[in-house]
């Protein structure tokens, strides 16, 4: 006798239904917006409001005479010609490009090789960190007017020095067109060789030692285990560096101010200045409100290639 089995078909798993926000759930989510509001609120006051009265700004006549008045016409795009046909703006443009991009290569460069070797311990090694601190923690106009005595061409302690040792001494540092825009950069990255050496310093910290281990044991070279642990390794920290030293050097004002005020013949013009000098100088705050916009703009696109670089590490 046969006897034949059948599988009963397993019932099919019932959807929870969704409930409806209790009393309970609902206190839950006020209370989470309640700790977001602030931030939000602060953002939209101090970050969201600036930005749209600066872009409204870049399209009206806005002169000192407004702030009695209140009157600013729109006048379109009159602003936006005036800037672009301007030949300033082309080269404070590039200006801006060479000072950016010659500072964060000498910052990251210079302070990679010290994170590097400040990676290994030796005596008072912590000392010398905390020296090499100073610079990022002097006030920017300061070390700008320092560095103005220092560098100046009669007076100044570098040129006093190379006369001394008898390698001429009236160089024209801040004062010639073709040397005062490589002078301010080379200042720019004094100071920012700490910041850049403090974050990969920390960095390197956390790369595991058991790595370097084994690449000693298989006989791998300094600048072998240089570029297939440590840079790989780093790729994240580096990548916040850069960018973050980007939208803090783009925008520098008060270090050329204090060196050069722009000069000499437009020779450190940046946009950073020409927003100022077109703004506080000139008073015609559209075109200076344009120039920002660019600045806005650019510092944008960075932003969005930073979030883009981390979603891809993340990943």
């Amino acid at each position: 006798m046969t006897t034949s089995t059948v599988t009963a078909p397993a019932p099919s798993a019932a959807r929870p239904k969704t409930a409806a926000p209790g009393p309970r759930g609902l206190r839950r989510r006020l209370a989470q917006w309640g700790f977001v509001a602030p931030a939000v609120v602060f953002m939209l006051l101090f970050f969201g409001y600036p930005l749209v009265r600066n872009v409204v700004m870049s399209f009206q006549h806005y002169t000192p005479k407004t702030f009695f008045t209140g009157e600013a016409p729109f006048n379109g795009v009159d602003n936006w010609s005036q800037v672009f046909k301007d030949a300033l703006f082309g080269k404070a443009l590039w200006h801006t490009l060479v000072f950016t991009a010659g500072s964060l290569l000498g910052q990251f460069c210079i302070g990679l090789a010290l994170a590097v070797f400040f990676n290994r311990r030796f005596p008072l090694g912590g000392a010398l960190r905390s020296l090499i601190l100073l610079p990022w923690l002097v006030p920017m106009v300061v070390s700008g007017i320092v560095w103005r005595r220092i560098l100046d061409q009669d007076t100044g302690v570098l040129n006093t020095f190379f006369d001394t040792i008898g390698l001429g001494g009236h160089t024209p540092w801040l004062t010639s067109p073709h040397m005062a825009l490589l002078s301010v950069i080379a200042v720019n990255i004094w100071i920012g060789i700490p910041f850049n050496m403090v974050i990969l310093y920390g960095g390197l910290q956390e790369i595991p030692r058991e790595m370097y281990e084994a690449a000693s044991l298989d006989g791998a070279s300094a600048w072998r285990t240089f570029r297939s642990i440590t840079l790989p390794m780093l790729r994240p920290v580096i990548t916040v560096v850069l960018v973050l030293g980007f939208m803090s050097t783009v925008k520098i004002l008060d270090l050329i101010l204090a060196l050069t005020d722009g000069g000499p013949a437009d020779a450190t013009q940046t946009l950073g200045t020409l927003t100022y000098q077109n703004s506080f100088v000139q008073l015609d705050f559209g075109a200076g409100a344009v120039v920002g916009n660019v600045l806005i703009l650019i510092s944008a696109v960075f932003a969005v290639f930073y979030l883009r670089a981390n979603r891809t590490e993340g990943k």
